[in-house]
């Protein structure tokens, strides 16, 4: 659910946005009113009505905003505080300029009204997805192309040509193996021979491959969920997005700064939490991480937190097993709060290819990972990692990181992989 909880009851079917306010009395009105009736939501129209002729974040724009939510039925509470969250931004920001905060403001729009899934945006979250994947695609097109342009049958051959394609792209020996042998029985039950259509044969098992994350059972708030990762994988920057994204979705987050053995860990977390609203629990360098796990649940019980992100070490200075660390962590949260940690979130770096393999491998056998997190896909060819990973490991994979921005953290879907890859 988004920030406004009950607005997306308005959309479905033949559905119009009830007449709830007096007949418009400026254009800008019209045009908004006209731009809310409909079955769909449509986010570019909206936000090219509420920021034309608005020179900054001020007054004539949160008035445009107050508009919008009442024709959507937000609860005005609700409003009012996105509406002084984003103008509090802005002016921290010093971003006096409405094109310089139009993503920004479309973002948390979308999130807040739970738009993430409707068929404007996910075009925008796939042309992004795609952006990120073109050297993964430049990569592998030319082999794939080849193979696909033949008129001969699927003979070994062609088997061997696409075993090195996928090897080319990070996919990874034990993987390929795996992909070789579906695909393999995938064409035989599609009745596929030929080579010129084989292109259907791998967008069928890409986009299959990835299983859905699953929704966690918390029984009682916080949901705690635990970061883990080496360092160097921007798992820092990725608490910050994630804890950005429940934030502008309604929830109150408490980030633990659990990587006590890192002093610049700490910081860095702090300067994050309060850019994005979130509150932040930290104990001195060199404190007992579980002690900070469990101080951490009982704050977020005590002040009403519903979610806890928990960063954790990446590499210990002492002689202590950081795995052992690690599981001593989450039986101390379990012992102070039964059923967490409810998810394991492992941050993997796309750029490191065959070590972010490794390193799922190492982490999902000592504690367990339940979803993944891949950063850094727009800056590498080896976007294959993510087949290795769903092949070998059957772990879902939850977001990308797409880029820098707070926005650029995006769910991943296999569909859109494949569409992206393979094109179609």
């Amino acid at each position: 659910m988004g920030f406004f909880s009950s607005v997306k009851k308005l959309w479905g079917g033949d559905e119009t946005v009830p007449q709830t306010q007096a007949q418009a009395d400026s254009a800008w009105r019209e045009r908004l009113a006209a731009a809310l009736e409909g079955g769909k939501p449509r986010i570019s129209e909206w936000l090219a009505v509420l920021l034309d002729g608005v020179s900054g974040a001020g007054e004539p724009l949160n008035e445009r905003l107050r508009f919008l939510f009442e024709r959507l039925d937000a609860p005005a509470a609700e409003a009012e505080s996105f509406i002084t969250e984003f103008a509090d931004w802005a002016q921290a920001m010093h971003l006096n300029d409405a094109e310089a905060f139009r993503s920004e403001l479309r973002y948390r729009l979308i999130l807040a009204l739970d738009l993430e899934q409707e068929e404007e945006e996910r075009g925008n979250i796939f042309r992004k997805f795609a952006a990120g994947l073109a050297k993964t695609k430049e990569r592998m097109t030319q082999g794939l192309g080849a193979l696909f342009g033949r008129t001969g049958e699927l003979d070994e051959v062609f088997w061997e040509e696409l075993e090195e394609v996928f090897l080319t792209a990070d996919v990874g020996a034990e993987a390929t193996r795996k992909l070789l042998a579906n695909l393999r029985k995938r064409a035989a039950g599609m009745g596929v021979r030929e080579a010129s259509r084989f292109r259907e044969v791998l967008s069928a098992e890409l986009e299959e491959l990835f299983p859905l994350p699953k929704k966690p059972k918390v029984a009682a708030p916080p949901e705690v969920v635990m970061m883990i990762g080496v360092n160097g994988v921007g798992k820092t920057t990725t608490i910050a997005k994630l804890a950005y994204r429940a934030r502008l979705q309604g929830r109150k987050v408490l980030i633990a700064a659990g990587d006590t053995f890192r002093a610049a860990a700490i910081g860095q977390l702090e300067v994050w939490a309060k850019r994005v609203g979130a509150g932040i629990f930290a104990k001195a360098e060199g404190s007992d991480p579980a002690a900070v796990a469990f101080e951490a649940v009982d704050k977020a019980q005590k002040d009403g937190y519903d979610l806890l992100l928990l960063d954790t070490a990446g590499r210990l200075h002492t002689k202590v097993n950081l795995m052992e660390e690690l599981r001593k962590i989450k039986r101390v949260l379990e012992k102070k709060h039964p059923g967490a940690p409810h998810r394991s979130i492992l941050v993997i770096d796309a750029t490191t290819g065959q070590n972010a393999l490794s390193q799922t491998k190492l982490f999902h056998e000592a504690v367990g990972v339940d979803e993944i997190v891949l950063t850094k896909l727009d800056g590498t060819a080896k976007g294959g990692v993510m087949v290795g990973v769903a092949i070998n490991h059957k772990l879902p994979i939850s977001f990308v990181g797409l880029g820098e921005k707070m926005e650029d953290l995006r769910p991943f879907v296999g569909e859109d992989f494949a569409r992206a890859l393979l094109g179609g």
